[in-house]
């Protein structure tokens, strides 16, 4: 019961403004719809990854949920770079051209 608390917690301070920084970023920037499938994609499998990982490690779920909140860490930087449908959005998000 605790984790799913904890798992409940972390998606609504972490998963969901991740949501909501991609979604910003997709209309301000106008990408193309590639990219917004892919980052639907990515979500889709990333984020109840991180859920699991928070409800199983309360730990790593305050110290995340911490630093993000201070502005030590972006919630982009818990997606997986390795994941080919988080690529085009992390490099969207983080600036570096990769998704243009």
């Amino acid at each position: 019961m605790i984790s799913n608390f904890i798992g409940w917690i972390f998606a609504l301070l972490v998963i969901d403004p991740l949501q909501a920084e991609i979604q910003q970023q997709v209309e301000r920037a106008g990408l193309p719809v590639e990219i917004v499938s892919q980052s639907k994609a990515c979500l889709a499998s990333q984020g109840p990854q991180l859920v699991e990982r928070a409800a199983g490690d309360y730990g790593w779920a305050a110290a995340t949920v911490v630093s993000i909140a201070i502005g030590h860490t972006s919630p982009v930087e818990l997606l997986d770079t390795r994941d080919p449908d988080c690529a085009a959005i992390i490099g969207a998000l983080n600036g570096d051209g990769a998704a243009a």
